[in-house]
């Protein structure tokens, strides 16, 4: 097994080679590994492995630092805690590892590798969007709490085996009945597959997320935490406030209106086209206040 502070060395090593042969190969080596290591960075900030992060860096610094001061006892000492190797990194980093080989798979050009799906009938798009809006808007000017999950590329077949089974075309009355308070599928989240409802209660993993504001409630958190892991979209009606939001990406974006909403579901309705587009408009840091 490669130990870590071999590994530490080697790229030391590598970079001495850079500056002393400097050629496209060592460059290339050289930009990879930044594009890695940023990477890696990325998918630990702001989530509860970034205190991980930062603390194995601290000792990273304090064992170079008893080494160049010729501490022996503290630099043996971390030298057995290095000594673990990278295992025990990945060990530590696993969401965050599988989080990113996820978004590997699911990214634009293994979905080209794959082909995208074919154009979808652009007037059934415009009559599936206006029915999801009429229902969204009325659920939040009634506030009635409600969450519903768009499928993308990465399949949600484990979360609609959570459900009860629906499969049925999307309608405002439909979706209106689901989420009324009180009746028996009103708890959980709707899965949209295809352009129909196909399943309804379905549980959510919740979002780990601390810098979640503490204001948001289940719902919320549930929402974010399915976009996490997977590419889907989710949508939610507040039942405390009637705001209407969308979680993408493990982000929130708040106050969204019925314009907003059809834009957005044009977009995850027709997949050939992108969606970032409009993702920078309607993108704004979420409130403290609401459920």
């Amino acid at each position: 097994m490669i130990q870590l502070r071999e590994f530490l060395l080697s790229i030391g090593s590598l970079f001495a080679n850079l500056f002393q042969h400097p050629d496209w190969r060592n460059m290339a080596d050289v930009l990879i590994l930044t594009l890695l290591i940023y990477q890696v960075i990325k998918l630990v900030m702001h989530t509860r492995s970034s205190s991980l992060f930062k603390g194995i860096a601290v000792v990273l610094v304090m064992a170079w630092l008893a080494n160049a001061l010729h501490l022996s006892a503290v630099s043996w000492l971390l030298t057995q805690i290095i000594s673990m190797g990278l295992l025990f990194i990945v060990i530590l980093f696993q969401p965050e590892f599988r989080r990113g080989l996820e978004q590997i798979g699911r990214s634009r050009m293994m979905r080209r590798l794959i082909g995208l799906p074919s154009k979808q009938n652009p007037e059934r798009v415009e009559e599936n969007v206006a029915e999801i809006v009429r229902a969204m808007s009325n659920m939040s000017r009634k506030r009635i709490g409600a969450l519903i999950v768009v499928e993308r590329h990465t399949g949600l077949g484990d979360v609609i085996e959570s459900g009860t089974r629906v499969d049925a075309q999307i309608s405002q009355p439909l979706i209106e009945n689901i989420f009324e308070p009180n009746t028996p599928l009103h708890d959980g989240a709707m899965v949209i597959r295809n352009r129909r409802i196909e399943a309804a209660a379905c549980i959510l993993p919740l979002s780990q997320d601390i810098t979640i504001s503490r204001d948001l409630g289940t719902r919320h958190r549930a929402a974010i935490g399915i976009t996490e892991t997977t590419d889907a979209v989710s949508l939610i009606v507040s039942e405390e406030t009637g705001i209407i939001s969308m979680a993408r990406e493990g982000r929130l974006t708040r106050h969204l209106d019925g314009r907003s909403l059809t834009i957005l579901l044009t977009e995850l309705f027709t997949p050939d086209r992108s969606m970032y587009s409009w993702i920078g408009t309607l993108r704004r840091e979420e409130p403290e206040d609401g459920e």
